[in-house]
Protein backbone atom coordinates (compact mmCIF):
# COMPACT_ATOMS: atom_id res chain seq x y z
CA UNK A 1 0.00 0.00 0.00
CA UNK A 2 1.45 3.17 -1.25
CA UNK A 3 1.47 5.61 2.18
CA UNK A 4 0.45 9.74 1.54
CA UNK A 5 0.64 12.18 3.80
CA UNK A 6 -2.58 13.08 5.46
CA UNK A 7 -5.35 15.51 4.48
CA UNK A 8 -6.93 17.17 7.84
CA UNK A 9 -9.58 20.21 8.27
CA UNK A 10 -8.72 23.23 10.12
CA UNK A 11 -12.26 24.42 10.16
CA UNK A 12 -12.92 21.35 11.92
CA UNK A 13 -10.65 22.60 14.76
CA UNK A 14 -11.61 26.34 14.37
CA UNK A 15 -15.56 25.42 14.14
CA UNK A 16 -15.79 21.93 15.35
CA UNK A 17 -17.21 20.22 18.62
CA UNK A 18 -15.22 19.65 21.50
CA UNK A 19 -14.78 16.09 20.14
CA UNK A 20 -13.93 17.25 16.57
CA UNK A 21 -11.36 19.42 18.13
CA UNK A 22 -9.34 16.96 19.56
CA UNK A 23 -9.77 14.35 16.85
CA UNK A 24 -7.65 16.66 14.34
CA UNK A 25 -5.43 17.75 17.66
CA UNK A 26 -4.78 14.04 17.12
CA UNK A 27 -4.40 13.83 13.38
CA UNK A 28 -1.90 16.81 13.62
CA UNK A 29 0.07 14.73 16.07
CA UNK A 30 0.39 11.57 14.87
CA UNK A 31 0.74 12.61 11.24
CA UNK A 32 3.55 15.46 12.18
CA UNK A 33 5.33 11.90 13.63
CA UNK A 34 4.76 9.36 11.48
CA UNK A 35 5.45 11.72 8.32
CA UNK A 36 6.44 14.77 9.42
CA UNK A 37 4.09 16.56 6.45
CA UNK A 38 0.40 17.27 6.52
CA UNK A 39 -1.96 18.28 3.93
CA UNK A 40 -4.44 21.15 5.41
CA UNK A 41 -7.82 22.17 3.83
CA UNK A 42 -10.19 24.69 4.97
CA UNK A 43 -7.37 26.66 6.22
CA UNK A 44 -8.98 29.81 5.43
CA UNK A 45 -5.86 31.43 3.24
CA UNK A 46 -8.25 32.28 -0.10
CA UNK A 47 -7.07 30.36 -3.05
CA UNK A 48 -7.52 33.95 -4.69
CA UNK A 49 -4.75 35.20 -3.04
CA UNK A 50 -2.44 31.98 -3.11
CA UNK A 51 -2.98 32.85 -7.43
CA UNK A 52 -2.15 36.45 -7.05
CA UNK A 53 1.06 36.01 -4.94
CA UNK A 54 2.18 33.47 -7.25
CA UNK A 55 1.55 35.93 -10.32
CA UNK A 56 3.25 38.89 -8.53
CA UNK A 57 6.32 36.05 -7.94
CA UNK A 58 6.46 35.33 -11.39
CA UNK A 59 6.52 39.38 -12.07
CA UNK A 60 9.32 40.13 -9.82
CA UNK A 61 11.39 36.57 -10.84
CA UNK A 62 10.99 37.85 -14.23
CA UNK A 63 13.21 40.99 -13.61
CA UNK A 64 16.64 41.64 -15.03
CA UNK A 65 19.27 40.60 -12.59
CA UNK A 66 20.78 43.37 -11.88
CA UNK A 67 17.45 44.91 -10.97
CA UNK A 68 16.77 42.37 -8.33
CA UNK A 69 20.33 42.64 -6.75
CA UNK A 70 19.81 46.17 -5.87
CA UNK A 71 16.80 44.67 -3.46
CA UNK A 72 19.53 42.22 -1.68
CA UNK A 73 19.59 43.18 1.65
CA UNK A 74 20.40 39.92 4.14
CA UNK A 75 17.76 38.06 5.55
CA UNK A 76 15.14 40.30 3.70
CA UNK A 77 14.45 41.16 0.32
CA UNK A 78 16.59 39.56 -3.00
CA UNK A 79 18.61 36.38 -2.23
CA UNK A 80 20.51 35.50 -5.83
CA UNK A 81 20.59 32.42 -7.28
CA UNK A 82 22.90 29.76 -6.12
CA UNK A 83 23.84 31.55 -2.61
CA UNK A 84 22.36 29.14 0.12
CA UNK A 85 22.91 25.48 0.50
CA UNK A 86 21.78 23.00 2.54
CA UNK A 87 24.00 22.07 6.06
CA UNK A 88 26.70 19.75 5.54
CA UNK A 89 26.08 20.32 1.09
CA UNK A 90 29.05 21.78 -0.30
CA UNK A 91 26.92 22.34 -3.94
CA UNK A 92 24.41 25.26 -4.18
CA UNK A 93 20.90 24.81 -4.40
CA UNK A 94 19.22 25.71 -7.46
CA UNK A 95 17.14 28.52 -6.75
CA UNK A 96 16.59 32.42 -5.72
CA UNK A 97 14.34 33.48 -3.32
CA UNK A 98 12.86 36.86 -1.96
CA UNK A 99 12.25 37.37 1.79
CA UNK A 100 9.48 38.95 4.17
CA UNK A 101 9.10 39.49 7.88
CA UNK A 102 7.13 41.40 10.18
CA UNK A 103 7.31 45.14 9.80
CA UNK A 104 9.50 46.82 12.51
CA UNK A 105 6.97 49.45 12.86
CA UNK A 106 4.77 47.50 14.40
CA UNK A 107 3.96 49.20 18.36
CA UNK A 108 3.35 46.31 20.26
CA UNK A 109 6.74 44.61 19.93
CA UNK A 110 9.01 43.64 22.87
CA UNK A 111 11.99 44.97 21.24
CA UNK A 112 12.59 42.34 18.24
CA UNK A 113 14.94 43.59 15.79
CA UNK A 114 13.25 43.18 12.82
CA UNK A 115 14.84 44.32 9.51
CA UNK A 116 12.88 46.72 7.41
CA UNK A 117 11.45 44.93 4.08
CA UNK A 118 12.18 45.35 1.05
CA UNK A 119 10.00 45.57 -2.06
CA UNK A 120 10.62 45.78 -5.73
CA UNK A 121 9.37 48.83 -7.30
CA UNK A 122 8.94 47.79 -10.85
CA UNK A 123 5.98 45.33 -9.52
CA UNK A 124 4.12 47.34 -7.15
CA UNK A 125 1.29 44.67 -6.20
CA UNK A 126 3.71 42.45 -4.93
CA UNK A 127 3.94 44.09 -1.62
CA UNK A 128 0.21 44.41 -1.34
CA UNK A 129 -0.33 40.79 -1.88
CA UNK A 130 2.73 39.55 -0.29
CA UNK A 131 2.03 41.35 3.02
CA UNK A 132 -1.11 40.18 3.75
CA UNK A 133 -0.30 36.58 2.47
CA UNK A 134 1.92 36.85 5.66
CA UNK A 135 -0.34 37.94 7.76
CA UNK A 136 -2.90 35.38 6.77
CA UNK A 137 -0.32 32.54 6.65
CA UNK A 138 0.75 33.95 10.04
CA UNK A 139 -2.54 33.57 11.60
CA UNK A 140 -3.24 30.43 10.41
CA UNK A 141 0.35 29.09 12.00
CA UNK A 142 -1.04 29.93 15.73
CA UNK A 143 -4.42 28.25 14.99
CA UNK A 144 -1.90 24.83 13.81
CA UNK A 145 0.16 24.89 16.99
CA UNK A 146 -3.40 25.72 18.97
CA UNK A 147 -4.43 22.54 17.27
CA UNK A 148 -1.15 20.43 18.19
CA UNK A 149 -0.51 22.13 21.79
CA UNK A 150 -2.70 19.95 23.78
CA UNK A 151 -1.05 16.60 22.47
CA UNK A 152 1.95 17.99 24.39
CA UNK A 153 0.31 18.61 27.37
CA UNK A 154 0.34 22.19 27.00
CA UNK A 155 -2.74 24.74 27.34
CA UNK A 156 -4.19 25.61 24.01
CA UNK A 157 -3.19 29.04 23.44
CA UNK A 158 0.65 28.23 25.28
CA UNK A 159 2.51 29.11 22.06
CA UNK A 160 0.17 32.35 21.18
CA UNK A 161 2.88 34.82 22.82
CA UNK A 162 5.79 33.37 21.37
CA UNK A 163 5.33 33.19 17.69
CA UNK A 164 2.65 36.32 17.26
CA UNK A 165 5.75 38.93 16.57
CA UNK A 166 8.35 36.12 16.23
CA UNK A 167 11.16 36.52 13.20
CA UNK A 168 8.77 34.29 11.02
CA UNK A 169 9.94 34.76 7.27
CA UNK A 170 7.92 34.15 4.13
CA UNK A 171 10.25 32.82 1.33
CA UNK A 172 8.99 33.34 -2.17
CA UNK A 173 10.99 30.79 -4.19
CA UNK A 174 11.52 30.47 -7.95
CA UNK A 175 13.89 27.37 -9.39
CA UNK A 176 14.60 28.15 -12.68
CA UNK A 177 14.99 25.64 -15.36
CA UNK A 178 17.86 23.34 -14.62
CA UNK A 179 20.85 24.62 -17.45
CA UNK A 180 23.06 22.58 -19.18
CA UNK A 181 25.91 23.38 -17.02
CA UNK A 182 24.63 22.71 -14.23
CA UNK A 183 27.55 21.50 -11.36
CA UNK A 184 26.86 17.78 -11.61
CA UNK A 185 24.62 16.38 -7.94
CA UNK A 186 23.49 20.14 -7.71
CA UNK A 187 19.57 20.08 -7.25
CA UNK A 188 16.96 22.58 -6.78
CA UNK A 189 16.94 22.11 -3.18
CA UNK A 190 19.10 19.00 -1.12
CA UNK A 191 17.99 17.35 1.45
CA UNK A 192 17.32 19.48 4.70
CA UNK A 193 15.34 20.27 7.61
CA UNK A 194 13.81 23.50 8.38
CA UNK A 195 15.16 25.55 11.45
CA UNK A 196 11.81 26.76 12.74
CA UNK A 197 9.11 25.57 14.75
CA UNK A 198 6.58 24.70 11.90
CA UNK A 199 6.30 25.64 8.06
CA UNK A 200 3.41 26.21 6.25
CA UNK A 201 3.77 26.14 2.22
CA UNK A 202 0.82 26.89 0.00
CA UNK A 203 1.30 24.03 -2.97
CA UNK A 204 3.82 24.47 -5.09
CA UNK A 205 3.28 25.72 -8.94
CA UNK A 206 5.40 22.94 -10.48
CA UNK A 207 6.58 19.38 -9.12
CA UNK A 208 9.90 17.62 -7.19
CA UNK A 209 8.71 18.14 -3.40
CA UNK A 210 9.63 14.82 -1.71
CA UNK A 211 10.56 13.41 2.37
CA UNK A 212 12.21 11.61 3.54
CA UNK A 213 9.90 8.64 4.73
CA UNK A 214 10.14 6.70 8.10
CA UNK A 215 11.77 3.76 5.82
CA UNK A 216 14.51 5.59 4.40
CA UNK A 217 12.59 6.11 0.82
CA UNK A 218 11.72 9.61 -0.79
CA UNK A 219 8.00 10.10 -1.09
CA UNK A 220 6.70 12.46 -3.30
CA UNK A 221 4.29 15.34 -2.16
CA UNK A 222 1.21 16.07 -4.46
CA UNK A 223 -1.52 18.29 -2.85
CA UNK A 224 -4.30 20.05 -4.68
CA UNK A 225 -3.25 23.78 -4.99
CA UNK A 226 -5.87 24.66 -2.94
CA UNK A 227 -4.11 23.30 0.10
CA UNK A 228 -1.60 24.27 2.68
CA UNK A 229 1.13 21.23 3.41
CA UNK A 230 2.82 21.73 6.94
CA UNK A 231 6.23 20.34 8.11
CA UNK A 232 8.15 20.33 11.06
CA UNK A 233 11.33 22.26 11.85
CA UNK A 234 14.67 21.68 13.82
CA UNK A 235 12.97 24.10 16.97
CA UNK A 236 9.86 22.17 17.32
CA UNK A 237 12.04 18.86 17.15
CA UNK A 238 14.71 20.76 19.96
CA UNK A 239 11.62 21.54 22.46
CA UNK A 240 9.71 18.16 22.00
CA UNK A 241 13.15 16.31 22.57
CA UNK A 242 12.49 14.19 19.21
CA UNK A 243 8.65 13.27 19.99
CA UNK A 244 8.15 15.38 16.77
CA UNK A 245 11.23 14.98 14.19
CA UNK A 246 12.73 17.49 12.24
CA UNK A 247 11.72 16.45 8.94
CA UNK A 248 14.19 15.72 6.11
CA UNK A 249 12.67 17.00 2.59
CA UNK A 250 14.45 18.21 -1.01
CA UNK A 251 13.22 19.45 -4.11
CA UNK A 252 14.70 17.36 -6.53
CA UNK A 253 15.28 19.06 -10.53
CA UNK A 254 12.64 18.26 -13.21
CA UNK A 255 12.02 14.64 -14.60
CA UNK A 256 9.44 16.40 -17.24
CA UNK A 257 9.32 19.20 -18.77
CA UNK A 258 12.45 21.50 -17.68
CA UNK A 259 10.38 24.20 -16.63
CA UNK A 260 10.39 27.07 -13.60
CA UNK A 261 8.88 26.09 -9.94
CA UNK A 262 7.62 28.34 -7.71
CA UNK A 263 6.95 28.10 -3.66
CA UNK A 264 5.98 30.47 -1.22
CA UNK A 265 7.09 28.85 2.34
CA UNK A 266 6.43 30.33 5.77
CA UNK A 267 8.95 29.69 7.75
CA UNK A 268 6.75 30.31 11.73
CA UNK A 269 9.72 31.33 14.43
CA UNK A 270 8.63 32.53 18.27
CA UNK A 271 10.99 35.14 19.33
CA UNK A 272 14.60 35.17 19.93
CA UNK A 273 14.18 34.98 23.21
CA UNK A 274 12.26 32.30 23.39
CA UNK A 275 13.33 29.12 25.21
CA UNK A 276 13.96 25.68 23.33
CA UNK A 277 14.13 23.83 26.66
CA UNK A 278 12.28 20.59 26.83
CA UNK A 279 8.56 20.60 27.13
CA UNK A 280 8.18 18.48 30.85
CA UNK A 281 5.93 15.90 29.01
CA UNK A 282 8.88 15.26 25.90
CA UNK A 283 11.40 14.60 29.07
CA UNK A 284 11.22 10.95 29.20
CA UNK A 285 11.68 10.34 25.38
CA UNK A 286 15.62 10.86 24.95
CA UNK A 287 18.42 12.38 27.05
CA UNK A 288 17.72 15.70 27.63
CA UNK A 289 20.04 18.58 25.76
CA UNK A 290 21.12 21.74 27.36
CA UNK A 291 18.83 24.97 27.16
CA UNK A 292 19.27 26.89 24.17
CA UNK A 293 17.09 29.82 22.86
CA UNK A 294 15.55 30.19 19.50
CA UNK A 295 17.98 33.03 18.63
CA UNK A 296 20.84 30.54 19.28
CA UNK A 297 19.67 28.09 17.27
CA UNK A 298 18.53 30.01 14.33
CA UNK A 299 22.33 31.73 14.22
CA UNK A 300 23.92 28.66 14.50
CA UNK A 301 21.49 27.31 11.24
CA UNK A 302 22.16 29.99 9.30
CA UNK A 303 25.85 30.04 9.55
CA UNK A 304 25.58 26.25 8.39
CA UNK A 305 23.04 27.32 4.58
CA UNK A 306 25.61 30.22 4.15
CA UNK A 307 23.34 33.41 5.22
CA UNK A 308 25.14 34.35 7.84
CA UNK A 309 28.78 35.13 7.89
Amino acid sequence: MTRAVPELSLAAFREGTPDARAAVSAELMSGLQDYGFVVLRDHGVPVELLDAAYAAAEAVFALPEATKRQSAAGMRGYTPFGVEHAKDSGKPDLKEFWQVGHAPARQDLNDEPFEPNVWPEDVPAFQATVTELFDRLNDTGMVVLQALAPELGLTTHWFDDKVRWGTSLLRILHYPPVSADTPEGAVRSAAHEDINFLTLMPAARGTGLELLDRDGSWLPIVADPSTLIVDSGDMMARLTNGVIPATTHRVVNPSGPNVSRYSMPFFMHPTLATSLDVLPSCRSHAPVPPPITAGELLDERLRAIGLRA
